[in-house]
């Protein structure tokens, strides 16, 4: 059972989450955590009815189970995250519900990912590395050419903050076009819209075969976007030469899935916000949200429902 005394408290969803937002909180209210790491869901419903406040870490889905049972006393949520496809937005809204979200701050480090990847699939590092490991390391003019980045055009589908920043390493000069035009014209498409009923499988066999076979998918937003088992096949084919993933389905991805055998498939476990000081400020904006929301006072970065 939770004492506070005078003091409000707050739930934070996962031990691990940064000490900069916790210490925010502490100034204010009473932290506590689940038990068990990683927590179970029962656990965390069990504590919402007994807390002021959550700080929700992680995809589990956030809906009106959880408000039910935070029930009169809860005031405010916020994620630690830009994406929202696991929260129940309609039933926030519905119940003019407080919810905070992380966005903006976490731009340069998903960019900077994206930048990444683009040159690890782009230039064969993947396929490089597995020559060295089955001693096939056979050098030569010829030996694995990749795809050239200066004078390439690349193709960003999604113009929000990411995408945004994604385009300043590419020194911008953009222009809008249609989605069509996009995939065939582009030598790298990167892929940084939202996850939602429309954008579900946005990338699947028919986009994919507008694309051009020198051309590569970079994906930093959501696995669910591309229909991973249509990118399979293109990328066995020939229909397009390589992918690079920070995201994919279903996360975590089984090390026997079939993406992982694939020579001219870059995958990293979603890492793109994954830095110091991003998760730091992504925590503290995440524990700012949360604290305004207990004061019924505006927060700092509401999601705009």
């Amino acid at each position: 059972m939770v004492n506070s005394g005078n003091r409000p408290v707050v739930l934070v969803t996962n031990k691990e989450t940064p000490e900069k937002g916790i210490n925010k909180l502490k100034l204010k209210c009473d932290v506590i955590f689940p038990k068990s790491h990683p927590a179970t869901r029962d656990e965390i419903l069990e504590l919402a009815g007994q807390v002021d406040g959550i700080l929700w870490v992680g995809h589990m889905a956030l809906n009106g189970e959880v408000l039910d049972r935070g029930g009169d006393r809860l005031k405010a949520i916020s994620t630690m995250s830009a994406g929202m496809d696991y929260v129940d937005i309609d039933e926030f809204r519905k119940r003019k519900f407080p919810l905070g979200y992380t966005p903006i701050v976490l731009n340069d480090a998903v960019a900077d990912s994206a930048i990444g990847l683009m040159i690890a699939a782009g230039r064969r590092y993947h396929e490089g590395r597995l020559a060295i490991d089955q001693s096939q390391w056979k050098g030569g003019p010829q030996w694995l050419l990749g795809q050239d980045i200066k004078g390439s055009t690349v193709g960003i589908i999604g113009m929000g903050g990411i995408g945004q920043t994604i385009a300043k390493p590419e020194a911008l000069g953009a222009k809008m076009v249609p989605q069509d035009e996009l995939l065939q014209e582009s030598d790298y498409v990167f892929v940084a819209v939202p996850l939602t009923n429309e954008t579900r499988h946005l990338i699947n066999e028919s986009t994919l075969a507008k694309m051009k076979p020198t051309a590569v998918l970079v994906n930093v937003a959501r696995g669910d976007i591309v229909d991973q088992n249509a990118l399979v096949a293109a990328l066995k084919n020939g229909t397009i030469f390589a992918a690079g993933l920070d995201v994919m389905t279903p996360e975590p991805l089984p090390a026997d899935d079939e993406l992982l055998s694939l020579p001219n498939a870059v995958v990293i476990p979603h890492l793109g916000s994954a830095t110091v000081q991003t998760r730091n400020n992504m925590a503290e904006i995440a524990a700012l949200n949360v604290l305004a929301g207990i004061a019924n006072t505006p927060m700092f970065s509401p999601y705009p429902y």
